[in-house]
């Protein structure tokens, strides 16, 4: 599994992508630049700047906090705070390890994600 850093306001967040063809486009995306906005009082969500393949990906899933998301019919990042209904079109691409807290804060935050190594 790649590690990924998101970093925000000095604060980081360390998540895992696993090996699914989403996951991996994304990753050839790194390093980048987000606004990570509030979405129902579930998820904090970014563009990104193209779609992601999601080639052998499930019709949907369903979302676990923690979970890094990719929805295919917006083609935006969601990182999941809450547990969520399972949803057409939503790929998990990866698992939020350490620093969530950060990620709780109310409003938009400017991160940058970048690859940190793999195991």
């Amino acid at each position: 599994m790649l590690k990924i850093q998101i970093e925000a306001d000095g604060n980081r967040v360390i998540a895992a992508l696993d090996n699914s063809a989403a996951a991996r486009d994304f990753a050839s995306l790194l390093p980048l630049t987000v606004t990570l906005e509030d979405y129902a009082s579930t998820e904090k969500i970014a563009d990104l700047p193209r779609r992601l393949s999601t080639l052998g990906a499930p019709a949907g899933s369903d979302a676990r906090q923690g979970d890094l998301s990719y929805y295919a019919p917006w083609g935006n990042l969601a990182i999941f705070l809450k547990d969520f209904k399972y949803s057409e079109g939503l790929v998990t691409i990866g698992r939020i390890e350490s620093g969530m807290d950060v990620l709780r804060r109310k409003g938009a935050i400017k991160a940058s994600i970048r690859i940190v190594g793999t195991p």
